[in-house]
């Protein structure tokens, strides 16, 4: 068994997160993140309205009865969401773990303080990572460009990238981007933090609430397959290098803006694609990752996997270089 400041912060068996992903972070896949005892988190802005965040997180405690948590991405969008009254959701819900993502959680800070809400906070640059530790919260999740979704404008991979935070942040730190095997779990350890996040090889479960046919396309790509969009607009995302992806970084280079681009990307695509596997509907996110997946195990089997052999390179491998 691993053991981290992690796991002991948040009361979890092994140091293995899945993090919120919008579409994906339902009850299904979360409960039985916790049932093998990593931590999951449902994804807030995935269920339309707080009263049903309320039933969604009332659903996955019907699934399981270890901690879980809820992930909340705070960013400006077109038409504006009731953030306070997500909040007011998860905390009469009695949930303990928030990861926060987007803007600052400096506003919402208190409030989750005073009802005993730890907070992971997703950065994705050292500077953001000293910033989080300095308003208070608990945790940091430090996502290298090799990440799915918003990997930051540094462009910086996570070989530099956690070294670099771990030299100055005096938190817990997880790793999050191009992590889906034991190796990296180890490698993320000997790295400064405290254990991994993973989005893409959650994706690629059996729990998994998408359909059959994105989970097998994780499967049979490789690390080149995503695409960066929306780079011109220093609003990066990594996506799977569908058609859909390719047609809006071809927008991009024609000088078109968000105006324009914005209908082709629309996350309510992506959501179809999840839902019905018609792969070239919209944008979806996928890491790097990919050209580590090659199997659509159980959640229990791909904790179980990670941890066991995570433990025998520590024992085996590495022991015996320093022997």
């Amino acid at each position: 068994m691993i053991r981290t400041r992690f796991t002991e912060m948040f009361g979890v068996q092994h140091p293995v997160v899945q993090g919120g992903m919008q579409w994906v972070g339902r009850a299904e896949l979360t409960s039985a993140v916790a049932n093998a005892g990593a931590l999951g988190f449902l994804t807030a802005l995935t269920q339309p309205t707080p009263e049903d965040l309320v039933k969604e997180i009332a659903r996955c405690r019907e699934m399981t009865d270890k901690p879980f948590g809820v992930n909340l991405t705070i960013l400006p969008t077109l038409v504006p969401r009731p953030y306070g009254e997500y909040i007011d959701a998860i905390i009469s819900s009695g949930i303990k773990i928030v990861e926060t993502a987007g803007n600052s959680p400096k506003p919402f800070l208190p409030k989750f303080k005073e009802n005993g809400v730890k907070i992971i906070h997703k950065c994705t640059s050292v500077r953001h990572g000293i910033s989080a530790e300095k308003v208070g919260v608990d945790a940091i999740s430090m996502d290298g460009f090799e990440c799915a979704g918003h990997p930051g404008e540094d462009d910086i991979p996570n070989l530099v990238l956690l070294p670099a935070a771990a030299n100055v942040i005096k938190i817990p730190m997880i790793a999050s981007g191009g992590l889906a095997d034991a190796r990296g779990l180890v490698a993320a350890l000997a790295l400064g933090c405290e254990g991994v996040n993973m989005g893409t090889r959650f994706m690629a479960t059996k729990e998994a609430p998408i359909h059959q046919r994105v989970k097998e396309a994780i499967v049979g790509s490789d690390e080149r397959s995503t695409a960066l969009i929306l780079r011109t607009l220093r609003n990066t995302s990594r996506v799977f290098g569908n058609s859909v992806a390719k047609k809006a970084i071809a927008m991009e280079k024609e000088g078109k803006g968000i105006e324009e681009i914005g209908p082709y990307v629309a996350g309510a695509k992506g959501r179809v694609v999840y839902e019905t596997g018609d792969m070239e509907h919209g944008i979806w996110s996928a890491g790097t990752s990919m050209g580590l997946i090659n199997d659509i195990p159980t959640c229990k089997e791909l904790v179980d996997r990670i941890v066991s052999e995570a433990e025998a390179i520590i024992k085996a491998r590495l022991g015996g270089m320093a022997a």
